[in-house]
């Protein structure tokens, strides 16, 4: 599906994060990580402002686009989908821990929009596929980029993956949940290799 408010919707995530990369074996612009997600919600969806929310998921966390902008660009209903996909506290993390803030992204997405938590599931599905592609064969560069914590990562994860879960019954969940198993079972076999 293609229209003007979703080309302009690419616009802005390419010059929001243009100078931003994502973590990886290769450092990728950050605007590949925005196109997976929103292809992967095309799969489950024609509605075009959560597929405007996919390419703009991460703007209010990761640039300095306000939430009015947000609103005036692309209207509130996009502008509500992406506050609630934004971490709390992601911008002042001294005050909370990484696991505080996945633990209150899961309760925002057990409260917010259905749109939100389809794009989380997009989100999380990418993620997940990127690590478990870029560290299958490294386990120590994973380490290396996301940290030792593999305990906490696990828990993070299965509270949002419980959330997901709690609010959808079909379609994305289960490319959702088929790819978190994979990633779960990486991680288990990063804590063997450590041990």
């Amino acid at each position: 599906m293609y229209s003007y408010k979703i080309e302009q919707a690419i616009k802005a995530a390419s010059l929001l994060h243009q100078d931003q990369l994502r973590k990886g074996s290769v450092p990728l612009p950050y605007l590949t990580h925005l196109m997976a997600v929103t292809l992967i919600l095309r799969d489950y969806t024609t509605d075009e402002d959560t597929l405007v929310a996919g390419l703009l998921h991460d703007t209010l966390e990761d640039t300095d686009y306000t939430y009015e902008e947000l609103v005036e660009d692309f209207g509130e209903k996009v502008a509500l989908i992406v506050q609630t996909l934004t971490e709390p506290g992601s911008s002042d993390q001294d005050k909370q821990s990484w696991l505080e803030i996945k633990k209150n992204y899961a309760k925002q997405l057990r409260k917010g929009p259905i749109e939100a938590v389809m794009i989380a599931a997009a989100d999380k599905t990418h993620n997940f596929r990127s690590m478990v592609e870029d560290y299958y064969d490294d386990h120590n560069g994973f380490l290396r980029e996301f940290g030792t914590h593999l305990d906490n990562r696990l828990e993070a994860y299965q509270n949002i993956a419980n959330a997901i879960n709690s609010r959808l019954a079909d379609g994305i969940v289960h490319e959702f949940n088929h790819t978190f198993k994979t990633y779960k079972d990486f991680i288990f076999d990063v804590k063997d290799n450590l041990s």
